[in-house]
């Protein structure tokens, strides 16, 4: 996979990135002493070139191992939010939600293995660093993944238009909330498992919000 620009390449484990290209007129020396002390492989590459590799680069390029998800083992019992994905599409939408976990405390993102957006270059550099510190947790299956975590002691809650006024819920200690896909909304069985269903008062004409907003909403929204 490829990433690039200088906030992201600062997050990065050097033990990932497998050669650098950089602009013959990048001058961040912060990040050239990382590169020479962690004796990565870097190409000065001329600009014009890069811009062809990837635009708006910051004059920085990394080749770097793919994306390694996680499973559910990673939550542990001092999780109490989670956050399951049922189908988002739009990389922009999945970066900025990962970085308003982040700066939540939510650890744990869950997105189903098909279907689903995945953890892409547009995704990383949306995500300004904030990837490195959450675990998205791939499941084949969003149902069971819920009712595994219901077991586990948490209560589900699902976005959705029709839902009951967020600001009117006693949430519970341990919560999953669910963000639906850009088109869609829930999928039926996932709407069907969750335990309630919540929603933003809408009082516009338009009738909804991004994802990501709407997301980042809730996310702060729900309580601690």
């Amino acid at each position: 996979m490829r990433t690039c620009g200088k906030n992201v390449f600062k997050e990065l484990d050097p033990k990932d990135i497998r050669k650098v290209y950089i602009s013959n007129k990048f001058n961040d020396k912060e990040v050239v002493k990382f590169i020479q002390e962690n004796k990565i492989s870097y190409t000065p590459t001329d600009q014009r070139e890069m811009d062809r590799m990837m635009p708006h680069n910051q004059g920085i390029i990394a080749d770097i191992n793919d994306y390694e998800y996680r499973d559910l083992s990673v939550i542990t019992e001092d999780d109490d939010f989670v956050l399951i994905l049922d189908h988002l599409e739009d990389p922009h939408n999945f970066g900025a939600i990962i970085r308003t976990c982040e700066t939540r405390g939510i650890k744990n993102i869950i997105i189903p293995k098909d279907r689903s957006v995945v953890v892409n270059d547009t995704v990383m550099k949306t995500s300004t660093g904030a990837l490195n510190h959450v675990n998205i947790i791939m499941v084949t299956n969003l149902v069971n993944t819920m009712n595994k975590l219901k077991d586990m002691g948490f209560y589900v809650y699902a976005a959705e238009a029709d839902g009951v006024d967020y600001r009117k819920v006693d949430y519970a200690d341990k919560k999953v909330l669910v963000i639906g896909s850009e088109g869609f909304g829930l999928s039926r069985l996932v709407r069907d498992n969750a335990d309630e269903i919540i929603s933003l008062p809408m009082k516009g004409v338009i009738n909804s919000l991004n994802a990501s907003v709407a997301a980042g909403i809730l996310i702060y929204g729900i309580g601690d």
